[in-house]
């Protein structure tokens, strides 16, 4: 009779355990409902085995990838950075690394931190309920996966000790297969973290101790002296300084032979024994007590150190995002050897309301398809802490397999965002204009095969681009002396023929602007080349051709299209520039080129004939009969004169071309999102503005808006263009970037934080790629044919050193210094810093 009670509480408390037990339990199962019924525990209990199986085999994908390496039992027993994945739903089990690498592994997850997407839309399971980013701040060890919508327990996935806490109460839940019970989670998360003894309790003691070097057991057996540990400190922050120059400067780390005898060691060691002579205190840390595992100068330590100045300039661009919505600019470029490299930058609006453009990284594609395009990006974001749904703007080339309509790498990402505009790079656009307007028709398609040649003639080789150099300098020394030019600094500087590139933006105008300049010169070395060539050259037939009356005109007149062209190349490549003045700045060149068709005609003869007299070429007479270009003369059927040709065949016809052009390349411009955010140019003071237009950008943005957003859209538009005609503050402002910053310093940002939201979406837009082309251009300083061996993340980690020096300079040393103390098991200790009294 006394063992009734307790038998009874015995069933009383399993079936407690089976009713928390279908916490856990995953969607799908017979009910939503906690239950204490055999079956459906029973049940919950099977689906959640076939999770678990699914998401091994997914993970053991992820573990198999071709250029791992395993042994026999599929362990993993080398370090890959491709294996830190940052959503906890594709993580590779922590057991299926070797023991031998695990610690690695914890330490760059550690660095990385646990995945807390506070900014994700979290999306409404079958019940209605759904994540809340207020879990992140009362449990920091908790993650979200954005792949499969489950939450995971950052402490228990690395430091869980396997086959020993399997089966405790809701391990595998936050661990392996996932925890999506959110209407239980009230319950769920605090039964998780459980007493002090609860497995959870160990993994995240286990994970500070690890966090915190000195109270590793080998810090407990070996002792430093505070004076060595002042000299290890010493040889850090030296190490440190000269890695951040070097870095800075885009110049190499390493020598070719490092040994005490050599004459160069390379700039990291050289540049360190020119410092140990100047330094007495930094050349007793090196060469005095020095244990020779911890001279921190190895080729290691100084890839460790640079990648933790990566690390921190990333750091800061992530909070000076801190959430906020972006847009990214993407391209692909080779590198030195042959690797095909995708660089990433971000564009976003910071709290002052200025448009920043930052580099992000940059990572090696094997495959260049949308998808695999698409996968590398995500990968990259999600690094970073950054997701898709986030993005509201996509720049990049006109390639297919990124602009495709169906199948681009711009769809893909659309399809799940559907706010992701895209736009095609309005450089790269211009400059395709350029291209086609060059091969319009035949007569401007012959004069620049004439171009190429006299290029091709004039700096084939080394003696001929220094004859041509050589008589340039004497001309520009004769004109100076005469005083029919001017000088100055920054002028008449030693310059040479460039060749037109229809991948290179504004080398078409600047070799037409080199061939006016060098005119002199160049017929001197074409008259130079054909007396001593010993067989037939190009160069005697090219003197009569440059020396006619149409190639001036041509000439000329090509001169005065792209100087517009190319203004306006330079204004598109700002990285503060915005879609609305991108816009308006297309409208104003297509009517520039109008008024020049109109008007220009006269002026440019007048200056192709006063050219043509200063260097003794024969004028023709306008009224004389010539056949059409490209028609025999026979019969006189297809005479026309000379003024119709140039007026007619050529003026007109290459201008009508470009106009033609630019319509068909810049059709963006009459889309109408584009047309809607154009109504927010503060120029003429607002006169564009168009309410009924802008509460329609609140329907296309669908999510940045709620409903009651939608209803007093309106009423506030209203009130801002009253507001902002009638303050003086606001006439001063040029465009939507001046109006964006004009409305922070005022503070009228939180009077109109609806009209402010439109400001930034249109903000967001982006333009050109050029910071992109720039980055690649950083590549090629720092990866250079004596450095083609470079590994994948050390070229990413100098690269964001490099190119975002403004951040990196700002950043403090020592915070560096202590992330770099962190990094890994060091062998010795940076010094206790005194306490405050």
């Amino acid at each position: 009779m006394e063992q009734q009670p307790s038998s009874s509480r015995k069933e009383k408390r399993k079936a407690q355990e089976r009713d928390l037990k279908s916490y856990f339990s995953p969607f799908g199962s017979s009910s939503t409902n906690p239950s204490t019924h055999g079956s459906e525990v029973g049940n919950a209990i099977i689906e959640e085995e076939e999770v678990v199986e699914t998401h091994l085999e997914d993970t053991n994908t992820i573990g198999q990838q071709p250029g791992s390496n395993e042994n026999d039992q599929g362990t993993i027993t080398e370090f890959n950075p491709d294996y830190i994945i940052s959503d906890p739903g594709l993580r590779i089990p922590i057991e299926q690394f070797s023991p031998n690498i695990r610690d690695e592994i914890r330490r760059a997850f550690m660095e990385r931190g646990p995945t807390q997407p506070s900014s994700h839309v979290f999306p409404r399971g079958e019940d209605k309920r759904r994540f809340r980013k207020e879990w992140f701040e009362k449990y920091n060890w908790l993650e979200y996966s954005l792949v499969n919508g489950k939450a995971y327990c950052f402490c228990c996935y690395l430091f869980r000790r396997v086959g020993v806490d399997d089966d405790k109460f809701g391990y595998e839940a936050f661990t392996k297969e996932g925890f999506r019970q959110w209407k239980n989670a009230y319950l769920a998360l605090p039964k998780h973290v459980g007493g002090p003894n609860s497995a959870h309790n160990r993994s995240r003691a286990a994970f500070d101790d690890f966090d915190n070097q000195r109270a590793s057991v080998k810090e407990k057996i070996v002792v430093h002296t505070k004076e060595a540990e002042k000299k290890y400190e010493t040889r850090v922050d030296t190490s440190l300084a000269i890695v951040s120059y070097i870095a800075l400067q885009g110049e190499p780390f390493r020598g070719h032979d490092e040994s005490e005898t050599s004459l160069n060691k390379g700039n990291f060691l050289e540049f360190l024994d020119w410092y140990k002579l100047r330094n007495e205190e930094v050349r007793q840390a090196f060469e005095f007590a020095c244990p020779k595992n911890a001279k921190m100068t190895s080729g290691t330590i100084q890839k460790e150190l640079a990648e933790c100045c990566a690390e921190a300039v990333t750091k800061v661009i992530k909070e000076e995002m801190s959430g906020c919505l972006f847009s990214i600019l993407v391209d692909e470029s080779r590198d030195i050897s042959v690797k095909e490299q995708m660089a990433i930058i971000v564009r976003y609006v910071n709290k002052k309301g200025q448009v920043v453009e930052r580099f992000l990284g940059i990572k090696h594609v094997k495959l260049t398809t949308s998808e695999a395009l698409k996968r590398a990006i995500v990968e990259v974001l999600s690094a970073h802490g950054l997701t898709i749904a986030k993005i509201r703007g996509q720049g990049y080339d006109g390639a297919s397999n990124m602009r495709g309509e169906f199948n681009g790498v711009q769809k893909l990402i659309r399809d799940e965002n559907p706010y992701a505009f895209y736009i095609h790079c309005f450089a790269h656009q211009l400059q395709l204009v350029v291209v086609s307007v060059s091969k319009c028709c035949s007569s401007i398609e012959d004069f620049f095969d004439y171009v190429n040649m006299i290029v091709s003639s004039t700096s084939a080789s080394c003696k001929r681009k220094d004859l041509l150099i050589d008589s340039h300098h004497t001309i520009v020394l004769n004109k100076l002396e005469s005083e029919d030019i001017s000088s100055g600094r920054g002028q008449h500087q030693e310059t040479s023929l460039p060749r037109p590139e229809d991948t290179r933006w504004g080398s078409h105008y600047r070799t037409l602007l080199r061939i006016e300049t060098m005119w002199d010169s160049i017929i001197e070395v074409l008259q130079v080349v054909h007396d001593e060539e010993r067989n037939p050259s190009r160069a005697g037939g090219l003197v009569p051709t440059m020396e006619s009356f149409s190639f001036v005109f041509i000439m000329k007149m090509m001169l005065q299209i792209l100087r517009i062209t190319n203004e306006l190349s330079h204004l598109l490549q700002k990285k503060d520039q915005n879609i609305v003045e991108a816009m308006s700045l297309v409208i104003d060149v297509k009517t520039r080129l109008n008024n020049l068709r109109s008007k220009g005609y006269e002026p440019l003869l007048e200056e192709v004939k006063t050219f043509c007299q200063e260097n003794d070429i024969p004028i023709p007479n306008m009224e004389d009969s010539v056949p059409r270009f490209g028609r025999s003369r026979k019969g006189g059927r297809n005479n026309i004169t000379q003024d119709h040709y140039f007026r007619v065949d050529t003026f007109f016809a290459t201008i009508d071309a470009i106009t033609t052009e630019f319509d068909h390349r810049f059709s963006e411009v009459s889309s109408e999102l584009l047309t809607c955010f154009a109504c927010l140019d503060p120029r003429d003071s607002f006169s564009n503005f168009d309410v009924n237009k802008l509460a329609r950008l609140t329907d296309i943005y669908l999510d940045d808006f709620s409903f009651d957003d939608r209803k007093r859209i309106k009423d506030q538009l209203e009130t801002f263009i009253i507001h902002v005609r009638r303050v003086e503050a606001f006439r001063a402002c040029y465009d939507l970037a001046s109006l964006a910053m004009k409305m922070v310093e005022l503070k009228r940002h939180e009077i109109f934080p609806l009209v402010y939201r439109l400001i930034e979406l249109a903000l967001l837009l982006p333009v050109a790629t050029a910071s992109v082309e720039r980055a690649f251009s950083a590549m090629k300083i720092i990866k250079t044919e004596l450095r083609n061996k470079m590994s994948d993340g050390w070229l990413n980690d100098l690269m964001v050193v490099y190119i975002e020096r403004e951040i990196f300079k700002g950043i403090d040393l020592q915070s560096i210094k202590k992330a770099f103390q962190k990094k890994k098991d060091r062998n010795m200790q940076l010094p206790k810093s005194p306490r405050r009294n």
